[in-house]
């Protein structure tokens, strides 16, 4: 396991992690059983297929 030489200092982590931010999954649209639905990319073929839920 990776060990670090020195310590980080508390003003240093917390300016590093407070610049770190999520970002919203790219949607794009999908059509199921006639209807249009927006999916995240990733989840497209899994829709597609019948694999995930696409009722509501």
């Amino acid at each position: 396991m990776a060990v670090p030489k020195r310590r980080t200092s508390r003003s240093n982590t917390r300016h590093r992690r407070a610049r770190w931010k999520a970002e919203a999954p790219h949607l794009v649209p999908v059509t199921v059983d006639g209807r249009e639905r927006l999916v995240p990319v990733h989840l497209v073929r899994a829709f597609r297929r019948g694999l995930l839920p696409g009722r509501e």
